[in-house]
C-alpha cells in the first residue's frame, strides 16, 4: 500500500541531504506523482517507445529503476519478445521493493543493485534514464552517455528524462514558480516545498536542454529530439 508523502510536512531542525532510503521508498509513488509534471505520461510513453524499438535477442535497460515504473511499462509493451529486461539502482531499499513488484511477471527481468556508472551495458536496443542522470556527478555524465551509446545496437533508442534548467534567468524563475505552484496544487504546503528544495538542491543538479543535446550528439546519437516538456521537466529521445 502506497503511503502519502509527509516527509517534509513538519519543520526539521536540521535537514539531511535527500537520499533514496527506506523512508523515501515508502512514499515514493505518491511523492513523484505529486512532484513531477507529466510523470504518468512519460512512464506510459517510455513503455510504448520500448515496445517499438526493442530488438529480439537484445538487452533493455532501466538505469535508475527505483521501484520499477519504467521497467514495468517496458515489460507490458515488449510482451513476449525475446528480450532481457535489466533494472539498475544503487538503493538497496528500492531494489528490495521492486523485486516484490516484478515477482509474478512472465518476462525475464533482472535487477542489479549498483551505481549505473559501474554497471556493464551490452547489446542494448533500449536504454532508459528517467530522472536519473541528474543525480550522477556532472563530471561523470559524458562518460556514462558514451558508454551507453557504444553498447547500443544500430537503431537502438535512449530515453532520457530530466529536470532541466534555463539559460534565461526569467524563464528559470518562471518555470520554478510554475513547478512550485504545481506541487502546491497537489497538496504540498509551502513548508514542504521549501524543505524538500533545501534537502535536494545539492543532490539533484539539473542542466539545460542544450547541454543534454550536445552530450548525446557527441556520444554518437544521430536523431535527438525533445518529445515531452512541462515546465522544467523534459524527456528526450535519442536514436543510435
Amino acid at each position: 500500500m502506497t503511503k502519502p508523502d509527509t516527509l517534509y510536512a513538519t519543520p526539521h531542525a536540521s535537514l539531511a541531504r535527500f537520499a533514496f532510503d527506506e523512508h523515501v521508498v515508502e512514499v515514493f509513488p505518491d511523492m513523484i506523482q505529486r512532484s513531477v509534471p507529466g510523470y504518468a505520461t512519460i512512464i506510459a510513453m517510455t513503455g510504448v517507445m520500448a515496445g517499438k524499438y526493442a530488438q529480439s535477442g537484445s538487452n533493455c535497460y532501466d538505469l535508475g529503476s527505483s521501484l520499477g515504473a519504467s521497467t514495468l511499462a517496458m515489460a507490458r509493451e515488449i510482451g513476449d519478445r525475446d528480450c532481457q529486461l535489466i533494472g539498475v539502482d544503487n538503493s538497496p531499499a528500492m531494489i528490495e521493493r521492486c523485486n516484490e513488484y516484478i515477482a509474478n511477471l512472465p518476462q525475464s527481468i533482472s535487477l542489479r543493485c549498483e551505481n549505473i556508472q559501474d554497471t556493464q551495458i551490452t547489446d542494448a536496443s533500449v536504454v532508459v534514464l528517467n530522472f536519473t542522470l541528474q543525480f550522477v556527478p556532472a563530471e561523470q555524465r559524458a562518460a556514462l552517455i558514451l558508454k551507453i551509446s557504444e553498447a547500443m545496437r544500430p537503431g537502438g533508442i535512449l530515453i532520457l528524462s530530466e529536470k532541466i534548467k534555463f539559460s534565461d534567468p526569467h524563464l528559470q524563475d518562471l518555470n520554478t514558480d510554475l513547478h512550485h505552484a504545481f506541487k502546491r496544487a497537489n497538496g504540498y504546503s509551502e513548508l514542504e516545498v521549501a524543505q524538500k528544495r533545501s534537502a535536494i538542491e545539492d543532490v539533484l543538479i539539473p542542466e539545460t536542454l542544450k547541454q543534454h543535446q550536445q552530450r548525446l550528439a557527441a556520444a554518437g546519437f544521430k536523431s535527438i529530439d525533445v518529445w515531452f516538456q512541462c515546465f522544467n521537466f523534459a524527456s528526450l529521445v535519442a536514436i543510435k
